[in-house]
């Protein structure tokens, strides 16, 4: 594989980004569903490409690969595991580390709303497993991580476990967990209008007694004249050095740092325990540790705020943009078909645990504006932090409430660990070292301490 061929691959995203917006801006049903462009695309791709149109084709066509030469989708199905440590490495880059209280008295609730959904989608999924999957269909018991990966996570997490499903012999999940983390994006958006009509119905909404209708603009995807704004600042001087590339740099320094903390912890494990056990975590968490590490730095030496939050914004969109294409464009729908009946339950348990958690705990759990604080959860929990903060800024247009900073401030606890962090990371190695029983145990404790914390804590606040 050459460099212009790379090169060439680069190029048909850039292609199918622009087909994926045009859509969105031309169908009315993808624009109330707020699919994202990078979305639309991806499919787009996927029905032009080998394995739909391809095989529809004699063999001697031009078109038997699609519209893509092969070599395409060869550096396509690597990109989604590359692009989620941008995406990680970036998430606490230029963001303000509020104080400890703070965290606490906003996120609070929260985090034991977003660690009890999380938690539960192991317990969820392991009980799916030991029950119904591997006795009857034969999946493998790391089988029971693929709702939390795929939901909580996302389609970034879901690409960066490509290399851990692959190692232990189970390549077939990361096709079912991409095909998850799509789904949930679906559900979440779906679900979470029909719950703000719910909501507005049953005054359960504090903010708002009615949805607020979105410009048409907005619907398309476009930013109002009145609201332009720079979505970055110049920190540097342009013929200094190029302030998108100084960012670019400081990402990739963190991605850098990273790497160098997962190698020693692999050497350091090899001369003491030599289970090989970390061999088996993928990068992406890492470059998380290497950008907070960075950040830290840079909040007690840069008097001058080079490093820019909203320019880090922008790589982490478009890394995000290229990895959720090139991730369900090469998806294997024959995996999916092999699989159609457990994808299917895995697919259906993760959102009824979803919606039981957001109708059941979050009024429970949060003591004030529970339905505008747990949607946000509601809408991450399904693959997409932006689904969160779509559905947050329906209910609270004008930022009425502490959803926003509570949903913020959560984060920083929840994002190490859930969602793509280290236990997500650490989930499957662990279920096929120590088995999904204990796997299982490990599950119901922690979920367990979010349901203790926030029933006869953060609950019992609301009370006083």
């Amino acid at each position: 594989m050459t460099a212009n061929e790379i090169g060439f691959a680069l190029l048909y995203i850039g292609l199918f980004l622009l087909i994926g917006k045009i859509i969105r801006v031309k169908v009315t049903f993808l624009q109330n569903l707020f699919l994202p462009s990078s979305i639309i695309g991806g499919f787009v791709a996927l029905l032009l490409g080998p394995q739909v149109l391809g095989k529809f084709m004699p063999d001697d066509s031009w078109l038997s690969y699609g519209v893509m030469p092969p070599v395409v989708t060869e550096v396509w199905a690597d990109l989604p595991g590359l692009m989620i440590n941008v995406v990680f490495a970036a998430l606490f880059l230029g963001a303000t580390l509020p104080k400890l209280s703070q965290i606490w008295n906003y996120a609070g609730p929260q985090l034991a709303f977003g660690w009890t959904i999380g938690w539960g989608q192991y317990v969820v999924g392991l009980l799916l497993v030991l029950l119904v999957l591997t006795p009857v269909f034969n999946i493998p018991p790391m089988a029971g991580a693929l709702i939390e990966v795929a939901f909580e996570g996302g389609h970034g997490t879901a690409a960066g476990m490509a290399g851990t499903f692959e190692q232990f012999g189970f390549d077939e999940a990361f096709d079912l967990a991409i095909g998850l983390a799509t789904i949930g994006v679906l559900s979440g958006v779906i679900f979470g209008i029909i719950l703000i009509n719910w909501g507005i119905r049953k005054k359960k909404t504090k903010v708002i007694d009615g949805i607020n209708d979105f410009s048409d603009l907005q619907k398309r995807g476009f930013m109002e004249y009145q609201n332009l704004e720079p979505n970055g600042k110049l920190t540097f001087r342009p013929e200094s050095i190029e302030p998108l590339s100084f960012h670019m740099a400081i990402v990739m320094l963190a991605i850098f740092i990273g790497w160098g903390i997962l190698e020693l912890l692999i050497q350091l494990e090899a001369v003491t325990l030599g289970s090989g056990f970390m061999e088996f975590i993928p990068l992406f968490p890492m470059a998380m540790v290497g950008g907070v590490l960075l950040q830290i730095f840079f909040s007690k030496k840069d008097k001058y705020n080079l490093v820019d939050r909203r320019m880090v914004n922008r790589i982490q969109g478009l890394s995000l943009d290229v990895l959720i294409l090139t991730a369900i464009a090469t998806v294997s729908i024959d995996v999916i078909g092999e699989y159609l009946v457990p994808f299917l339950l895995l697919a259906a348990a993760g959102i009824i645990w979803n919606l039981f958690c957001f109708l059941y705990f979050a009024p429970r759990f949060i003591p004030d504006y529970w339905f505008e604080r747990g949607l946000g959860d509601f809408g991450q929990s399904t693959g997409v932090t932006a689904t969160g903060l779509l559905l947050m800024r329906i209910v609270d247009p004008d930022n009425k409430s502490p959803s926003f900073e509570a949903f913020g401030y959560k984060q920083l606890f929840f994002e190490p660990f859930l969602g793509g962090g280290f236990i997500t990371a650490l989930s499957v190695p662990f279920i096929v070292q120590f088995g999904p029983w204990t796997a299982l145990i490990v599950s119901v404790a922690m979920m367990a301490v979010g349901i203790i914390s926030g029933l006869f804590y953060f609950g019992k606040q609301k009370m006083r």
